[in-house]
């Protein structure tokens, strides 16, 4: 197998995992602030946000809405959802011989579907909805790739991108969420959260 086409397999798989993690990631967000006022639901954005690698939105003091239209439609930010599922379908369209046809035919929809998609579009009929049916269409990617593709080299590459991809974003997650802990001091009850 080329390194080319290892690297683009990897990658794909990578971005495709940051797509789920992304949408699922702002799925928790906007269900745990529903009903909040902007600063109370600053402190859990800002963990979101951190564990996306996206803190320079917290500078902005965005409420849920420009958060969940800058983390789904720009194209600027890597993380945001229309970007990584951009490049994934960039890796896949240079791989297309390697990458089963339904594999190809699922992630260009998927593509198309953000493409024509808005934020006051997701927001009327309801952003849980919409990030569920990325989150959807990100596993049934994943359940294409293992139904119809052989299980060689190449498909070691994605799983390596996908489990690759899943470490960071739990690495970080957990990073940004047990912080307060560390920074607790012994006499003080560690910092907990209610919903």
């Amino acid at each position: 197998m080329l390194s080319r086409v290892a690297d683009c397999l990897y990658w794909m798989s990578r971005y495709l995992e940051r797509t789920e993690h992304t949408a699922r990631l702002l799925s928790v967000g906007l269900t745990q602030t529903l009903g909040q006022n902007p600063a109370a639901a600053q402190p859990r954005w800002a963990r979101i946000l951190n564990a996306l690698h996206s803190p320079t939105l917290l500078k902005l003091e965005a409420d849920a809405y420009a958060i969940t239209e800058n983390l789904t439609f720009d194209a600027d930010n890597e993380s945001s959802l229309v970007a990584c599922i951009a490049l994934a379908r960039e890796n896949a369209r240079q791989v297309r011989e390697q990458i089963s046809s339904e594999m190809w035919e699922h992630l260009n929809r998927l593509y198309l579907r953000m493409c024509t998609s808005s934020a006051e579009e997701i927001w009327q009929e309801g952003p849980i909805e919409f990030l569920q049916s990325v989150k959807e269409g990100a596993h049934l990617f994943q359940g294409i790739t293992d139904a119809t593709m052989s299980h060689d080299e190449g498909w070691y590459f994605i799983q390596v991108g996908r489990y690759i991809e899943r470490t960071d974003a739990t690495a970080m997650l957990l990073d940004t969420h047990f912080r307060p802990y560390l920074a607790a001091q012994p006499d003080e009850p560690p910092p907990l959260e209610f919903n």
